[in-house]
């Protein structure tokens, strides 16, 4: 056997042809006989077996080779089969190929397989499929809908997919047993589905819906939902209900959930404390307190025992609210090494969602510790500055001790709203020595109280003050555009409110400022911009509102302005300022009506503004109606009693509407308020003339006596201005010193023209205050008069008492 061995060449290189003319000896049946393993199998298995022939015993061999070897050889004829190249079927070769057939290894020459066979989509189990899968995308939909704040479409998505999924349950149920039924679809089905009602306040269904689930049990820890049924009666201010609920679900909650249990007795605190029961809110608190405590049960405990007083159990909870862990490392976010990678990790992680979220954690937990300080301070101890020496004291040992300065600063505007400036002003100076955050704000706040006290010199100081600072405080750099602005310096307070700004373009009050900066400067488009800004961010701010309507009406376009005005009015219907200049508007565009109806609206809140009272008065006037008009000027004469104009009115009023009587009882009484008055004493005089009583002659020689000592001051007054006995010039509402002079008509109705415009308030809106001229009758401050005849008594009392002097024919009625 030794000599078929072949070695391996000693060589490195491979010989890629060897191997080919290689020869196993097993195949060669010459050498069978000297093959030692062959012949020990003859004469253990064969020896046995009847001898043959030697020609037998070669033909046997020959054709039992391959069986004695194993597998018959590739091409090898058995029972008239070719042995097929490999025993895998599905390389082609079948047992049915006959020798000299065609090799067909891939079967091309039976054709083309096939088709599949197309699934039957009317099947059940299809239909059920489709089905499900349409009831999992409404679900989808109606949740995205919800979050997109379309409260209706998800509303409508799950009842869609409550009716869908009803139908699937019934078509499975033919199909399957009961047991196949999907209880994860149908629970999230009925879930969303009370959710949506929820949102839209559809308790009753949302509440049905609930119970539906809660009484299945099918559906595995379905008795949480329970907590939801609470809200819902929580939200319906069912106190009762809602804590029921709210105890089934605790009893459905296992201990380990920890996190949940706490939630829920959160959820039962509160429903207590709307329900005024603050004594098992306590309870509730004080449990969570020891178990878990948070800021939000710490705030809570704090306010309970605010409300039933107990000053000591207040300190304990204020401390406990204290020592609440924030659990925020904020050593991590400065790099203490620079090594530039750690420096840009640092950097990464600066503003990301989690530092922003320990932000927004830090920030909840400053205001309800700042909150609950101010709340408790007035009450712990026997005055509210002993009480906020003790927060300040409690939090300067605490980890939060940036908040003591915040606090003495609360503690200043707490004098403030005492009325007590100086123990303010003497707390934020105190705080100047502090850090630049501190300082900036002190000064800031005593800029403001300077300011509102006209002080502009030390507002201006400590603004200064505040911005060297902290540059970049909003709140300082608006006070030093105040400042400035109150100066008239308004281009550089323009600058102040841009960099205010610039710092913070949240700033609505340097937004407002620079937009009153300039329409000071006539700068109406800009001011205008800047207003409208202000407006997307205050959508119901009554003053910025009504500088829009200021600014249109400054860039004489009435109709927007009443349009804005309008805008005002919605928001502040009872504004009596905003509904008299409403009034003014249409006054102007000559809408008599609407402007009456808001001058009304305005006298009706304020029924003092002069002005409103003066044109209701002349517009009763105008319609003829005296004695509606009487009231208004009555109000007036009480509101500026030494004013005569009113009481004046008030006797045309009764003169024009035929009572006489009170007329000349009123021109009466004026008379004797103002002895001093011509015109009161010119109506008395042609009142009684008219009326034929013997008291004309009276008034007239004391009209006649009050003019001459007119004329005579009045030439004094004139000589020692000139400083010269000059001729004295003619005088203005009386005759002339030449007492048979008689005046034109036109230069009389010049002079009473005059007098009237002398008199405050008459301008406007009064006709016959205007500057046209006054024909020969005289004309009082009321408009035209009515047309009275001429009596005999006038005659005489103009040719016997006044023959000296003539009045002239503004006595002679139209």
């Amino acid at each position: 056997m030794m000599q078929n061995v072949h070695l391996a060449p000693e060589t490195d290189e491979d010989d890629l042809y060897s191997g080919y003319n290689d020869y196993n000896p097993i195949y060669d049946i010459e050498e069978l006989e000297n093959d030692a393993a062959f012949q020990q199998a003859v004469r253990t298995s064969h020896g046995r077996r009847p001898p043959v022939s030697e020609k037998t015993f070669f033909l046997i061999s020959k054709t039992s080779l391959a069986s004695s070897i194993g597998r018959p050889m590739t091409g090898a004829i058995q029972d008239g089969v070719t042995r097929p190249m490999t025993a895998v079927r599905a390389a082609g070769f079948t047992k049915a190929a006959l020798r000299g057939s065609a090799f067909d290894p891939l079967g091309q020459s039976r054709g083309p397989a096939p088709p599949l066979e197309a699934k039957k989509k009317d099947s059940p189990e299809e239909k059920i499929k489709q089905l499900e899968k349409e009831v999992n995308e409404l679900v989808e939909e109606s949740c995205i809908a919800s979050s997109c704040g379309d409260l209706k479409l998800a509303l409508e998505k799950a009842k869609d997919a409550g009716r869908k999924e009803r139908v699937l349950v019934r078509q499975r149920e033919q199909v399957t047993t009961p047991e196949n039924i999907n209880l994860d679809l149908t629970y999230s089905v009925l879930f969303n589905l009370a959710s949506q009602y929820s949102v839209n306040e559809m308790y009753a269904e949302a509440l049905n819906t609930y119970q539906v689930i809660v009484k299945n049990k099918m559906f595995s820890n379905a008795g949480i939902l329970k907590m939801n049924m609470g809200n819902i009666y929580l939200k319906q201010r069912n106190y009762s209900k809602a804590i029921k609920f709210y105890r089934m679900a605790l009893d459905q909650v296992p201990s380990v959930n920890k996190q949940m249990r706490i939630k829920i007795m959160q959820n039962i605190g509160v429903t207590f404390i709307q329900a005024g029961q603050y004594s098992d809110a306590i309870n509730s608190y004080e449990h969570i307190m020891s178990m878990a405590p948070n800021l939000k049960a710490g705030y809570n405990l704090t306010i309970c025992y605010f409300a039933v007083g107990d000053r000591e159990k207040m300190k304990k909870a204020f401390q406990k609210l204290i020592a609440v862990p924030l659990e925020i490392d904020e050593d991590k976010y400065i790099s203490p090494s620079d090594d530039p990678h750690t420096n840009l990790v640092t950097e990464a992680i600066k503003n990301d969602h989690l530092r922003q979220m320990e932000c927004e954690r830090k920030a909840m937990a400053e205001k309800y510790i700042m909150t609950s300080a101010k709340l408790i301070a007035p009450v712990i101890e026997t005055s509210f500055a002993a009480g906020y020496d003790w927060c300040v004291e409690v939090v300067k040992a605490s980890q939060y001790v940036e908040l003591a300065n915040d606090l003495e600063i609360n503690k200043a505007v707490t004098y403030l709203r005492q009325k007590d400036y100086n123990q303010a002003v003497e707390i934020l100076k105190m705080l100047e020595k502090k850090d630049n955050r501190v300082k900036s704000a002190a000064a800031t706040n005593l800029s403001a109280l300077y300011y509102m006290g006209k002080d502009f010199a030390q507002a201006s100081s400590y603004a200064d003050i505040a911005v060297n600072s902290d540059r970049y405080n909003p709140a300082a750099l608006t006070n030093k555009g105040n400042t400035v602005f109150a100066n008239g310096d308004y281009e550089k307070a323009a600058e102040f409110y841009k960099e205010a700004l610039r710092n913070d373009s949240s700033c609505t009050e340097a937004l407002y400022n620079i937009g009153l900066t300039y329409e000071k400067l006539n700068r109406l488009d800009e001011a205008l911009d800047c207003f409208l800004k202000l407006h997307a961010i205050l959508r119901n701010s009554a003053e910025v509102l009504y500088q829009i309507a200021n600014i249109y009406e400054l860039m004489e376009n009435p109709s927007q302005a009443i349009e804005w005005l309008m805008q005002v009015v919605s928001v502040v219907p009872t504004d009596p300022q905003v509904l008299s200049k409403l009034g003014e508007l249409y006054d102007h565009e000559g809408d008599k009506s609407q402007a009456f109806q808001y001058y009304y609206e305005s006298y009706r809140y304020f029924p003092c503004n002069i002005e409103v009272i003066e044109w209701l008065g002349a517009y009763y006037i105008d319609t003829q109606f005296w004695e509606k008009a009487i009231q208004y000027f009555e109000r007036a004469s009480l509101m500026q009693p030494t004013q005569v104009k009113w009481q004046l009115m008030v006797a045309s009023c009764f003169r024009r509407s035929g009572n006489y009587q009170k007329a000349l009882d009123t021109y009466k009484d004026t008379h004797r308020k103002f002895p001093e008055n011509v015109e009161c004493l010119r109506f008395l005089v042609r009142l009684c003339t008219d009326l034929g009583l013997k008291d004309a002659q009276e008034y007239a020689r004391k009209l006649k006596r009050l003019e001459k000592m007119k004329e005579i001051r009045e030439q004094r007054i004139k000589s020692g201005r000139d400083g010269s006995g000059g001729s004295c010039g003619k005088r203005e509402g009386s005759a002339s010193g030449d007492s048979g002079q008689n005046y034109s008509a036109s230069s009389k109705g010049e002079r009473l023209s005059a007098r009237l415009r002398a008199l405050p308030g008459t301008n406007e809106p009064y006709e016959s205050s205007s500057n046209k001229e006054i024909d020969a009758s005289y004309v009082d401050p009321l408009g035209p008069q009515i047309e009275r005849p001429k009596t005999a008594a006038k005659k005489r009392i103009d040719e016997d008492d006044f023959a000296d002097e003539e009045l002239g024919d503004d006595l002679l009625p139209e």
